[in-house]
């Protein structure tokens, strides 16, 4: 059994230019060994766990949609604004919700406090996103992205 505390975790930081786009996370199932770059399924892990911070006025990422991969969330403090095709839900502590492929879906955390949450998604092999506000595509190759409209572009382009 491999086992350990989320203090021994390192927090990674991802923000984009601006900071519009702004996150705090661990990596759980790649401090418990998951080999994210691995063909070999029992090296992937068949699941990603991670925890994430999002400050107030922040979002994770930009509204976007999974070609194959399903996420799960529970959010443990803080309150949410999940935008999905139907418009904005409202979310705080204690709620949980599914994004299945095809599900387009943006988290963003309207403040005043820290929101935190906890995100479980499966590792399809070949998963790539789609982005509607910005009609650019992720395609996922280890061990980097990359990201496109029409050719290859910078993630955040488009998006502030």
């Amino acid at each position: 059994m491999r086992k350990i505390n989320l203090s021994e975790i390192p927090d990674h930081e991802r923000k984009s230019p601006t900071g519009k786009y702004h996150a705090r996370y661990k990596e759980i199932s790649l401090a418990l060994g998951r080999d994210r770059d691995s063909l070999d399924l029992s090296k992937r892990h068949p699941f990603d766990l991670a925890l994430l911070s999002i400050p107030p006025g922040g979002s994770h990422c930009p509204y976007h949609a999974h070609s194959a991969q399903s996420e799960l969330y529970l959010v443990v403090s803080g309150r949410a604004q999940v935008r999905d095709q139907g418009g904005m839900t409202d979310v705080g502590p204690g709620d949980a919700f599914f994004f299945g492929p095809g599900g387009a879906h943006q988290i963003r955390n309207p403040g005043p406090d820290n929101l935190s949450y906890y995100v479980i998604a499966d590792n399809p092999i070949g998963e790539s996103c789609y982005y509607p506000d910005s009609k650019k595509w992720a395609v996922f190759r280890p061990p980097d992205n990359i990201i496109m409209r029409g050719s290859e572009t910078h993630y955040f382009d488009g998006e502030e």
